[in-house]
């Protein structure tokens, strides 16, 4: 891969990437409301799970799923209910308990590192047509006449670069507007907005049609 190919593979993604998701939005709510060591963990296990979707686009999964359209729709349903899930999950957060919790000054519960690990993983392969994209993108950049494993290794490590200071700069934005909000109806205004994303973005999962 030369050096001017690589430029238009990282600018490619970088506008990708730029386009908020159900990612952006995960690691903006965990970073503004429990802080930076979450929103790191969400990275990371959005960024392990990229590397395994690399490494099966590498492997032509992603041209069989193409052509199963039984496994692409189980996946579909899959990945879709399970944001409308954590958007119901975001939404009963700002219910009657949790405004009950915060009159009287009791701190929300903590997540343990494997149940933000988990949901951020989770959240990352929800969508199938990632993977799909990721099929139609990356062959684009590949010199054949070079190791084909290294030149996806590269393309890992350029995505996880861009993935991380987009996803930080997302938070450092998310964090400082959150100064301004008050620290209960704000609080609950932003889990009735994430909660309506993250189902709206499920919706928009299962009412999508094959790539």
């Amino acid at each position: 891969m030369s050096l001017d190919t690589w430029m238009l593979f990282l600018l490619a993604y970088l506008l990708a990437t730029l386009t908020p998701g159900p990612n952006v939005l995960l690691v903006v709510k965990n970073g503004l409301q429990l802080g930076w060591r979450p929103a790191l963990l969400t990275i990371g296990a959005n960024l392990f799970c990229q590397g395994i979707l690399i490494f099966l686009v590498a492997m032509g999964v992603g041209a069989l799923l193409q052509t199963l359209p039984p496994l692409f729709l189980a996946l579909k349903l899959a990945g879709g209910g399970y944001l409308i899930y954590l958007g119901y999950k975001s939404l009963r957060a700002t219910g009657s308990g949790s405004q009950e919790a915060q009159r009287v000054g009791v701190s929300p519960p903590s997540r343990s590192n494997g149940s933000l690990l988990r949901e951020a993983f989770l959240v990352s392969a929800s969508n199938p047509k990632t993977i799909i994209f990721l099929c139609a993108l990356l062959p684009q950049f590949l010199d054949h006449q070079s190791s084909l494993p290294i030149q996806f290794f590269i393309m890992y490590l350029t995505i996880c670069a861009i993935v991380s200071l987009v996803h930080l700069c997302y938070v450092a934005l998310a964090r400082r507007a959150g100064n301004y909000l008050k620290p209960g109806s704000g609080q609950r205004l932003f889990g009735r907005i994430t909660g309506t994303l993250f189902i709206t973005l499920g919706g928009a999962i299962l009412l999508s049609g094959r790539p």
